[in-house]
């Protein structure tokens, strides 16, 4: 990783002013993320098409002379919409505390604006054009400010009861102002239906943006999960062994000090039987250790497969694995095990695909998966300097740390992006080890 790190700022330092910057910005996103950042620029829209809907008659000479004001505490309207957005989109993420105080400043505000325009329309100067303009301020502030309101409750009902009450609003201050009835009817409708569509895209867009962010939770829950179940299995299997014996030489032990202190020879065979016991007891550990750690590639790859296709990713497995030697076997089985989590916790994979060939006496395997856009750029720079010898001398987690397992049975590994859209993993064993070094492994 420090190597990574050092890639990262070497190429910036070389690159200056790198044009793939803000590309970079967007790839480095969590597909989660990215969703966010959809959802929060369209509401920055949303402000934005408000202003553009009021300010289009500007361009006609619409709002001259003492109507001028209207669009400018429109544009007022229009910033304080986007940041009680962003507030309320916050607080749907578990940020901040609801911004009560910002969406009851928010309300006023919309209602001012709406009096205003309204009062504009009824009783302000300017012709007919002008009254047409402020009308259609009148009711576009209401929509979009039942629209944004809604980001700041929590369910359906309480959405509906946000754009009825705008309506209900409307209707009064048409009422007050000394509209007639029809155009009182008219503004409640069209704040009703124009409301409640906009509500319905916001509550729409909060629930998907939540349901990805629990759909991202789940995948790292299930990777943690099957770690665990890992962790428990070798725990069974420790158990197992050293469960028995270690009431063996409990019991041997106890009889041994009873017999020594009755001068009894026979002591010293129940000693002897302990020591030997114990000494079973450590090939035994180190037969279940060396089982944990070294990875057999046959079940490596159903493992894989079984994982990826539970987790909604088509997962295709070509090759055979018969007869390949041990030491080749656990060096590829620990590529398959790294890289299938990487699978399932970076990116947005649909699919993935694992093949084992042998040519030119060295075994080959390709892992390769689509989703590539959601690698986050230091494991790809990470996944380079290991496959240059320039990971952490430790051999540590990662693929940095495959690298480092490799190189000790003669492999390579290579990884990086293999265009549209693809992850591929490439990691090459001879047949033939020499001194293989498989039985340590580094944290």
């Amino acid at each position: 990783m420090h190597g990574a790190e050092r890639g990262t700022a070497d190429s910036r330092g070389r690159g200056g002013g790198d044009s793939r910057g803000a590309g970079d910005w967007w790839r480095r996103k969590s597909s989660p993320a990215k969703v966010e950042t959809y959802t929060r620029w369209s509401f920055h829209f949303f402000g934005l098409a408000e202003f553009t809907a009021v300010g289009v008659p500007f361009g006609s000479g619409v709002w001259q002379g003492p109507v001028l004001w209207l669009p400018l505490i429109t544009a007022v309207h229009c910033t304080l919409s986007v940041v009680t957005a962003s507030r309320a989109l916050d607080w749907t993420r578990g940020r901040r505390p609801r911004p009560v105080r910002l969406m009851v400043a928010f309300a006023l505000v919309t209602a001012a604006v709406a009096a205003v325009a309204l009062w504009t329309a009824e009783h302000g100067p300017g012709g007919k054009e002008v009254d047409t303009a402020a009308g259609g301020v009148f009711g576009v502030v209401l929509i979009f400010a039942a629209c944004v309101t809604t980001l700041g409750v929590r369910g359906w009902r309480q959405a509906l009861a946000v754009v009825a009450g705008y309506a209900a609003a409307s209707g009064a201050l048409a009422l007050s102002l000394g509209a007639p009835a029809p155009a009182v009817l008219v503004s409640v409708a069209a704040v009703l239906i124009g409301g409640g569509f906009m509500a319905t895209t916001s509550v729409f867009s909060v629930w998907l943006l939540d349901t990805v962010y629990r759909l991202d939770e789940a995948r790292e829950t299930r990777a943690r999960l099957a770690v665990a179940e890992e962790r428990l299995r070798f725990g069974r299997d420790l158990h197992d062994v050293m469960g028995r014996n270690l009431a063996v030489i409990a019991l041997k032990s106890e009889l041994a000090v009873q017999l020594a202190r009755r001068g009894r020879p026979e002591a010293v065979e129940q000693m002897i039987e302990v020591q030997r016991i114990a000494r079973e007891s450590q090939r035994e550990v180190r037969d279940v250790v060396r089982g944990y750690r070294e990875a057999d590639l046959g079940v490596e790859l159903l493992g894989a497969q079984g994982v990826l296709t539970a987790a909604g990713i088509a997962c295709e497995v070509r090759g055979e694995v018969g007869g390949l030697p041990s030491e080749v076997q656990s060096a590829l089985g620990w590529v398959v095990r790294e890289t299938t989590t990487n699978v399932l916790r970076h990116g947005n994979a649909g699919r993935c695909a694992v093949r084992v060939r042998v040519t030119d006496g060295k075994v080959v395997l390709t892992v390769e998966n689509d989703g590539a856009e959601g690698t986050d750029g230091a494991d790809r720079e990470g996944a380079k300097a290991g496959a240059d010898g320039a990971g952490s001398a430790g051999g540590g987690s990662g693929l940095a740390g495959l690298a480092e397992r490799l190189r000790k049975v003669g492999g390579t590994l290579e990884a990086g992006i293999a265009g549209d859209g693809l992850f591929r993993v490439v990691a090459e064993v001879p047949l033939v080890v020499k001194d293989p070094v498989v039985s340590e492994v580094h944290a």
